[in-house]
């Protein structure tokens, strides 16, 4: 997979891409990443990549051409049967989610775009196909963090990229719970102890422990997840007993 990243600051991404999973699989030749500055797509002398907003907003708005240049320079590095995406970070995109870092994996490029300042030209997302995709309800400066975060959640999920694949399918978000509690050593903190099922060595009834954590952990802090999750009859049964219990 190739990852092509437009940006106003493209030192940003310096550090992150360089250590842990992403290095790895950068290492390993798994996925390519190329950071471009939308300011190598300007013609004129000062490389301006923004412009006063129409309508007297107050806040500078990215310009469409270099935004425009770059995406058309960066897909032409594939042939045009390659499959290609482009994406552009917003706040006002729909929620990026796990479901949709599995569907990135069938892509041979991911094109993502960092926003900036007040926004990027509205042209941007009419004129390039492309897609809008919020990491989350709140504002940050720049679509470079999020940027980020999409890219790792894609790469951790190509195979060779984790030396274990089961470290991606039992994350929260995978199959739409939250995770599961975890432990490990020592089996005593201060008086706290690691659940005695998980000691047992009995992985049937550990895997039942697992999923039944997950679904009570899902049920306290996320329960809109529940209304998109198949659930088996043994997980409909544990929820109602789990809300009979806290209602009395």
């Amino acid at each position: 997979m190739r990852i092509d990243i437009l940006t106003a600051f493209p030192n940003v991404f310096m550090g992150p891409f360089r250590e842990s999973i992403v290095g790895r699989a950068c290492k390993r030749d798994l996925v390519d990443i190329f950071v471009h500055s939308l300011r190598a797509f300007t013609t004129d002398r000062h490389k301006t990549i923004d412009d006063y907003a129409y309508g007297g907003f107050p806040g500078m708005v990215l310009k469409p051409e270099p935004i425009f240049r770059g995406v058309r320079h960066v897909r032409e590095q594939l042939d045009q049967s390659a499959r290609s995406a482009t994406i552009l970070l917003s706040a006002s995109g729909k929620p990026f989610v796990q479901e949709t870092a599995k569907t990135f994996l069938e892509l041979d490029q991911l094109i993502l775009i960092c926003g900036h300042y007040k926004g990027v030209d509205e042209r941007v997302v009419m004129g390039l196909d492309s897609k809008e995709y919020s990491v989350g309800e709140f504002v940050v400066t720049g679509g470079e963090m999020p940027a980020m975060m999409i890219a790792d959640s894609v790469i951790r999920l190509i195979p060779g990229a984790l030396g274990e694949i089961n470290s991606a399918t039992t994350d929260s978000y995978f199959d739409g719970l939250l995770g599961n509690a975890v432990y490990t050593r020592p089996e005593n903190y201060k008086g706290w102890q690691v659940p005695e099922i998980l000691l047992s060595g009995n992985h049937l009834k550990i895997k039942k422990w697992q999923r039944q954590d997950a679904l009570m952990k899902t049920f306290h802090e996320r329960p809109d997840l529940l209304k998109n999750i198949k659930l088996t009859g043994e997980d409909q049964t544990f929820l109602k007993t789990l809300k009979q219990s806290e209602n009395g």
